[in-house]
């Protein structure tokens, strides 16, 4: 799952105008804001906060909201993290990513001769982890939220009701990624038709699971009735979940990665993310030259900044995987030694040769698959959450019955030391294949 923060949808509450010489993207407020791919997950988290609920109520309200409005990435059926500061200083972050399957094997998208099988991690029902959302935004809300759980999903049971107005580029994705839909679910799938801007998608089913989950808590989806229709789809499907995988997620509080940056603090995600830790790597690498001297895009401070990216991306390779199976050395990779002497064979002269730093080559496809919403309160507390299904639409696993897609992070997993994922990202033995493990 790459990290990517899109700011496309910005609504406020006391919002006003400001006066600047260079105009603002989105609007300037002053006392909420809430950022997401989409308008109608935007306006329910600010109806939330206007409500008199706090940043965490509208995260469980805005995280809900994309899975109606932006089935694309938003989900039940993924997962995600969350970063959080509150407004008394304290920072902390929860790990609600999928999890590896009780059956998962490490060899388990290998041939009989021990290659990748092309498309098994990301076609198939194999390719499905554990979902976390849900047991995510009830984490959330335990710990932080203020408004009762009933209340924040009411307003995104009535959007799921009402129904979601197809955007342009809706249309465009769901006529690219339609035959692989009805491929695996059939033609009598909701995303069977061909929906066209302007058209409304109603989303009976959805309301209903949401229903059920706001009258029974976050277990109706990981032991109730939700729990056991979405395990007959899957089994029907050919998946290896089962009630035992459901029953077992939890999501987990994990503490923030910080670090400095010259005159900022950055609070980022700690592994099973990878985010956090490049990030820390590649601002540290990059602090001693003068990238304000050089020029912004020139090429010599892109060619600095690449050079840190690739050093990075060559530590995220071999040592990152889910620190409840394996020790990351994170102090070592962030510590200022370690980085000066990372970038001690670098010269302006001659770009560095992937290969010498890791072995084999790494190769990085940037994509929009994955979604970020933000949102400040007027308690000035503040949530940045990355969510997604992997791929556009996951897996295309769509249970009509519960009415959402499911993913494939399976995909994010090393199937085999050294190749490259769908992505291009390439693992090692530390991101391998386990039961219970988190990619």
């Amino acid at each position: 799952m790459k990290k990517i923060i899109i700011l496309l949808s910005v609504f406020t509450i006391g919002c006003k105008t400001q006066n600047v010489m260079t105009k603002p993207t989105g609007l300037v407020a002053n006392k909420v804001m809430v950022v997401s791919a989409r308008e109608e997950a935007s306006k329910i988290g600010v109806e939330i906060m206007r409500k008199g609920g706090n940043a965490f109520d509208a995260m469980v309200a805005t995280e809900l909201a994309l899975a109606v409005a932006y089935p694309f990435a938003g989900n039940l059926g993924g997962g995600g993290f969350m970063v959080y500061r509150k407004a008394n200083g304290e920072i902390g972050s929860l790990d609600f990513r999928e999890k590896a399957p009780l059956a998962a094997t490490k060899d388990m998208f290998l041939d009989e001769k021990g290659n990748v099988i092309k498309g098994k991690s990301t076609e198939t029902p194999l390719a499905i982890g554990v979902p976390g959302t849900i047991a995510g935004v009830f984490a959330v809300h335990k710990k932080l939220g203020s408004l009762p759980m009933q209340d924040i999903l009411k307003p995104v049971i009535a959007l799921a009701e009402k129904g979601v107005i197809v955007t342009k580029k809706q249309e465009d994705r769901l006529n690219s990624y339609r035959a692989k839909i009805i491929k695996a679910n059939g033609d009598k799938t909701l995303f069977a038709t061909a929906f066209k801007e302007n058209n409304v998608i109603h989303y009976p089913a959805l309301a209903a699971t949401l229903k059920r989950i706001s009258k029974n808590g976050r277990d109706e989806f990981y032991k109730g009735e939700t729990a056991a229709i979405l395990v007959n789809y899957l089994q029907e499907k050919g998946a290896i979940i089962t009630m035992a995988d459901l029953a077992q997620y939890e999501a987990k509080w994990r503490t923030p990665l910080t670090f400095d940056y010259k005159d900022l603090k950055v609070i980022s995600m700690a592994p099973p993310s990878s985010g956090g830790i490049c990030l820390a790597e590649i601002f540290k690498m990059i602090a001693p030259f003068d990238l304000a001297k050089m020029g912004h895009n020139s090429t010599k401070s892109i060619q600095v900044i690449v050079e840190a990216e690739r050093r990075a991306y060559a530590d995220r390779s071999y040592y990152l995987g889910d620190p409840d199976f394996v020790k990351i050395p994170l102090k070592a990779l962030m510590s200022h030694d370690y980085l000066k002497q990372r970038m001690s064979n670098f010269s302006f002269e001659k770009a560095t040769l992937s290969s010498d730093i890791k072995e084999g080559k790494v190769n990085y496809n940037e994509s929009t698959e994955t979604t970020h919403y933000s949102i400040v309160d007027q308690f000035g507390n503040a949530v940045s959450s990355t969510t997604t299904l992997n791929d556009g639409y996951g897996s295309k696993y769509y249970c009509d019955e519960l009415g959402f897609f499911l993913n494939n992070e399976m995909d994010d997993f090393s199937a085999k030391p050294g190749e490259p994922n769908m992505f291009g990202l390439v693992g090692n033995e530390a991101n391998s294949i386990a039961p219970q493990k988190r990619m």
